[in-house]
C-alpha cells in the first residue's frame, strides 16, 4: 500500500486549490483547465495500472503512460493538437510544483517533464474588414428588444475587444459616463487583472437605452429571463448574426467567425489606425508584447502600405557591366 506522501491525489488537490488559485491567482476559466486535464488523467491511468484513482501513487504515472494517455486524446477522444498540448502543459505544470515542495521527487518531475509538446501548424488569425464588421453589428432586428441588445453587445465588442468572458462580467457600475457623450469601460481580464477602455460615443448611447434604470450592481448584459448573459450565450448570439451579415457579404462565409474573432479585429482596425503596439497590448489586456506583435505579423494591409513607402522613385541607376565584359580591365589584366 502507499505512503499518503506518495499518492497523487493529494498533491494534485493541492496544485489546483493552493497553487492554482491562491498562489498563481489564475484565472476561473484556466483553473477550470487545468482540472479537467487531471479529470481525464486520472481514470485513464486507473485503468491503465488497474488501480482505484485514490490510491494511485507517482509511480503509477510513467512518462510511457503519460505518452500513452496523450495518444488517447489525439486518437480515441479526437482531440486536437493544440488540446493535446495544452493538457500536458497542465501536467508539467504540476511536475514543476511537485519538484518545488518534494526533493525527493525531482527525478520523476524531471522524466515527466521529457514528454515533448507536438508542433502543429496554426491557422491563420481570423479577422473581419471594415465592411464586414459593419455588416455584423447591423445584423440584428433593431425593432426587437432582444436585437437591440445583441447590437449594443456587437457594438461592444468591437468597441473594446473584450473577451466574451469579461462582456458577460460587466456590471453597470463598470460603465463610465463623460459630459461630452464618450465615456469608458472597467474589464476584469485574465487572472482578475483590471483595465479600462475608452468607449465611443455611439456605444454610451446604446449601453444607456439597454442599462434602462436597473441597478448599478446588476450586469449589463442579461437574457430574456432576466438572467446575465454567459459566455456561451454571447458565442451563440455572434453566430446567430453572421448568418444574417453572410447574405449581404458572402466573402464571411469563407472565415470562422466567433467572439474572439471580433476582438482580433478590434486589434486589426486598431493597428491600421497607427495606434502604438503597446497602446493594443494594455487595451486587449494582454501581459506579453509577444501575443500582441501577431497581428502585426499578419495584417497584409499594414505591410503593403510600408512597403509602398519604401519603393524607389525616379530614375534608377543605369545596370553595371560584369567585369569580364570590360575589354579594358581584361587588357589592363593581362599585363599584370
Amino acid at each position: 500500500m502507499s505512503d499518503k506522501a506518495d499518492l497523487l491525489g493529494a498533491w494534485i488537490r493541492r496544485f489546483l486549490l493552493e497553487h492554482l488559485v491562491a498562489e498563481r491567482n489564475l484565472s476561473r476559466n484556466t483553473q477550470r483547465s487545468y482540472r479537467d486535464a487531471f479529470a481525464q488523467l486520472m481514470p485513464f491511468v486507473s485503468r491503465q495500472g488497474r488501480t482505484a484513482v485514490d490510491r494511485l501513487a507517482f509511480d503509477d504515472l510513467s512518462p510511457d503512460r503519460l505518452r500513452s494517455f496523450l495518444a488517447y486524446l489525439e486518437t480515441e477522444r479526437q482531440c486536437t493538437m493544440r488540446t493535446r498540448n495544452q493538457r500536458l502543459a497542465a501536467i508539467h505544470a504540476f511536475a514543476r510544483f511537485v519538484a518545488d515542495r518534494a526533493p525527493d521527487r525531482i527525478a520523476w518531475c524531471s522524466t515527466i517533464r521529457t514528454v515533448p509538446f507536438k508542433r502543429f501548424h496554426r491557422p491563420a488569425l481570423c479577422y473581419l474588414d471594415k465592411p464586414e464588421i459593419d455588416a455584423l453589428i447591423a445584423a440584428p432586428d433593431l425593432t426587437r428588444q432582444t436585437g437591440r441588445r445583441d447590437h449594443a453587445m456587437l457594438l461592444f465588442l468591437y468597441n473594446t475587444g473584450a473577451r466574451a468572458s469579461e462582456a458577460v462580467a460587466v456590471t453597470l457600475g463598470d460603465i463610465e459616463r463623460r459630459p461630452d457623450g464618450t465615456g469608458s469601460v472597467r474589464l476584469i481580464g485574465k487572472g482578475s487583472k483590471t483595465r479600462f477602455c475608452p468607449l465611443w460615443s455611439t456605444t454610451i448611447q446604446e449601453l444607456k437605452e439597454l442599462a434602462g434604470d436597473r441597478n448599478q450592481n446588476e450586469k449589463l448584459f442579461i437574457n430574456q429571463r432576466h438572467q446575465p448573459l454567459t459566455r456561451f450565450g454571447v458565442h451563440t448570439l455572434v453566430a446567430r448574426h453572421v448568418v444574417t451579415a453572410v447574405k449581404k457579404i458572402a466573402s464571411m462565409a469563407r472565415k470562422r467567425i466567433g467572439p474572439h474573432t471580433i476582438r482580433h479585429t478590434t486589434a486589426t482596425h486598431l493597428l491600421r489606425a497607427g495606434v502604438d503596439i503597446n497602446t493594443i497590448r494594455a487595451w486587449l489586456g494582454h501581459v506579453s508584447i509577444n501575443t500582441t506583435n501577431v497581428y502585426a505579423e499578419v495584417d497584409l494591409e499594414t505591410k503593403a502600405k510600408m512597403l509602398a513607402s519604401c519603393e524607389l522613385s525616379g530614375p534608377q541607376p543605369a545596370k553595371r557591366r560584369p567585369w569580364k565584359a570590360d575589354p579594358k580591365l581584361m587588357e589592363f589584366l593581362r599585363t599584370l
